[in-house]
């Protein structure tokens, strides 16, 4: 409620600002929206999904050259113009998107830099683009017949972009698709093992970025009227770097925040610092470092969070109200065959991880993978689900080869794991965390999200997200941050998350490490009771006791290949397996 009353309070002072502030601030007000419109591009971009990018202002360049060149030398209608703006802003970003964020890094950085530079000075160098003297006499944007030919006027329709870009992205956040966003930075390769195209997910949301940046371009040439390359140089980016950080660089708001505060600060120290020196120069340049460097020191995550700490807190969110059960899918028959490991190896230079590895595993069963630490365990499962694909070998899922497969698409066919370490998003509730394992059961994209029409799906995945908690015990943790919990429950957090993929295959990574005695009891009634219900598991554990009272058989691995396989009591006498363990000791 206390962020539903600030919000209503902010929009009915931006709706009132024109006829309150001077035309100065009027001005003011003017840049920062746009300046807004590209941070939070950079927001997205660079503090949810982690791409670094210091080349975003060539794409506002790119849609303000584009309308002044159409309104300027061939009369189109600057309304038109700003499609055909955001059309080529699409291409050029797609292009680069393609290409630079194959890398990472500081080579990812490196290049928007790069890039950057070499667009600003393809604006300078045209005759056509003026040169670098710039384009002028770009006509106003008209409304209905109205000119917006002066800042009060030309105010709200920044705004009204602005604020609908902002709503946008964060209902994009909030949603199937944004959780996955958020991933991506730290847990891409827990995402994709959930089905979600890491990949695209980023162009997506670099081309997002870029089509803001280029509506910001548009505004731009219309409200100055007159375009230069100056105002699309590397400096440029950098501030816009800038405002994103300081405002909070994974915060939406953070935007508006950025954009306000730089503005503003630059613009009054511009007119103090000549007065109080008595002479001119570049000294606002350091005062605005120095200033910076002590807000960044003391706010490391921006401002936004240090302002939102200071409003009342409300009620919290509610908890997921039911809604339709999501479609499962059909258990193979008990017994069938299910996962076939042939002769399957991979090699990390000399070391040989896996080793001519194979076994088999049928429909309905608790199949045990154990072997002393550095065995090869965890290998295998990456193997199985494409993080890494075998040098030699096949992999077989119902009578399907999936080692030439994604991970993505493994997934797909009903494979979902935990990992050895911990692999949550820990910024992320406990909710949101298990819904991103439901992420292929959705269907609904970025622009639905966008525009609030999967809230129907949104309520199903969320409810699913909830059973799962429940079932796994941690009902009244839902809306904690997942790293906020202890170890343990954080392994079985990952546990439920699993579940709401609907497996057909369980692979579980040491879900018991972390765990004491009651909560392990409970972890291998809920396996029982997956089995009974078709779900088939392949664990991985060093805790004997809670494997040899559940597994209904045991493959033993040891310098990555197969020591022995059988029941648990023929394990438990074999004395290969016994000299692995114990070396020798009787």
């Amino acid at each position: 409620m206390a962020a539903r009353v600030t919000l209503a309070l902010f929009l009915v002072f931006m709706a009132l600002a024109p006829l309150l502030v001077p035309e100065f601030y009027v001005t003011l007000m003017n840049y920062i929206g746009m300046a807004t419109l590209v941070t939070l591009g950079l927001v997205l971009l660079t503090g949810v999904v982690g791409v670094m990018s210091f080349g975003q202002q060539a794409f506002t360049g790119l849609a303000a050259y584009t309308t002044a060149v159409l309104t300027t030398v061939y009369g189109v209608s600057p309304w038109v113009t700003l499609f055909a703006a955001l059309a080529l802003t699409a291409a050029l970003a797609l292009t680069l998107g393609f290409i630079t964020l194959r890398l990472s890094g500081h080579y990812l950085a490196i290049s928007t830099i790069a890039w950057g530079i070499a667009i600003y000075f393809v604006f300078g160098n045209l005759e056509i683009l003026g040169r670098y003297s710039g384009l002028d006499n770009i006509p106003p944007v008209s409304l209905f017949g109205w000119a917006l030919d002066t800042g009060r006027e030309s105010y709200y329709l920044i705004w009204i972009m602005t604020l609908a870009a902002l709503i946008a992205a964060r209902n994009l956040l909030d949603s199937r698709s944004g959780r996955a966003i958020r991933a991506l930075r730290f847990r891409s390769v827990m995402a994709e093992s959930y089905g979600v195209d890491t990949a695209m997910l980023k162009i997506i949301v670099f081309l997002y970025a870029a089509l803001l940046a280029g509506v910001s371009g548009w505004l731009y040439a219309h409200y100055l009227r007159f375009v230069a390359p100056h105002g699309f140089g590397v400096n440029a980016g950098i501030d816009y770097l800038f405002m994103a950080v300081v405002g909070g660089a994974s915060h939406v708001w953070g935007a508006v925040i950025g954009a306000s505060l730089l503005t503003l600060l630059r613009e009054w120290l511009n007119d103090l610092l000549p007065k109080l020196f008595q002479r001119t120069g570049n000294y606002e340049i350091v005062v605005f470092g120095v200033l910076m460097m002590l807000l960044l020191h003391r706010t490391r995550d921006g401002l936004a969070p240090v302002f939102a700490r200071l409003l009342p807190a409300g009620p919290g969110r509610a908890r997921p109200a039911e809604a339709p059960a999501l479609a499962r899918r059909e258990q193979p028959q008990s017994g069938e065959a299910l996962l076939e490991v042939r002769a399957a190896q991979k090699q990390f230079g000399g070391l040989v991880a896996v080793g001519n590895l194979s076994f088999e595993m049928k429909s309905g069963e608790i199949l045990g993978l154990i072997g002393p630490n550095g065995a090869g365990k965890s290998t295998v499962f990456n193997l199985i689900t494409g993080v890494l694909r075998a040098d030699e070998g096949e992999i077989r899922f119902r009578g399907e080869r999936i080692d030439r497969h994604p991970t993505k698409e493994i997934a797909a066919r009903g494979i979902c794991r935990t990992f050895q370490h911990v692999n949550l998003v820990s910024a992320m509730s406990v909710l949101d965390n298990v819904a991103l394992g439901a992420h292929l059961r959705g269907r609904r994209g970025t622009v639905a999200a966008m525009l609030r029409r999967d809230r129907a799906e949104e309520a199903q995945l969320l409810a699913e997200a909830a059973r799962q908690i429940d079932r796994v015990g941690l009902g009244s943790h839902l809306f904690e941050p997942a790293g906020s919990l202890p170890l343990g429950q954080q392994r079985v957090v990952e546990i439920a998350r699993a579940l709401c993929g609907d497996p057909l295959l369980l692979l579980l990574d040491e879900p018991a490490a972390g765990l004491r005695y009651g909560e392990k009891s409970a972890l291998a009634e809920l396996l029982r009771r997956l089995r009974a219900e078709g779900t088939s598991i392949l664990l991985v554990e060093h805790d004997m006791e809670f494997v040899m009272g559940l597994v209904d058989r045991l493959v033993v691995m040891d310098f990555g290949e197969k020591l022995a396989e059988g029941l648990p009591l023929e394990i438990q006498t074999n004395p290969a397996v016994v000299e692995a363990y114990l070396g020798g000791i009787e």
